[in-house]
């Protein structure tokens, strides 16, 4: 019951991934809503220190789809472990 090379370098080659992008989209979604929230509840005064516009509302959904834009690319093209190299240029590397 012993494991083909492919299977072993697989496991191993998948064990070293690690997919940045779903920390980015996972901070970038907390801090949206955070912000989101914020936009929600600003009172007027903190409204009119921003000429008018509630700048926390719109930066918290900014950053709320762009969080979500990461996590649909890192659900849609996940990180993959190179392909072992075949035999034949293997024996080729060698002579």
């Amino acid at each position: 019951m012993s494991e083909s090379d492919d299977e072993v370098h697989a496991k191993s080659a998948s064990r070293g991934l690690f997919d940045l992008r779903w920390l980015i989209a996972g901070l970038f979604l907390l801090y949206g809503v955070v912000l989101i929230l914020l936009g929600i509840f600003d009172s007027d005064a903190e409204i009119q220190k921003a000429d008018g516009i509630r700048i926390n509302l719109w930066t918290g959904l900014g950053m709320f789809v762009l969080g979500a834009l990461f996590a649909l690319w890192s659900w849609l093209r996940p990180l993959r472990p190179d392909a072992p190299a075949s035999a034949s240029s293997q024996a080729d590397d060698k002579s």
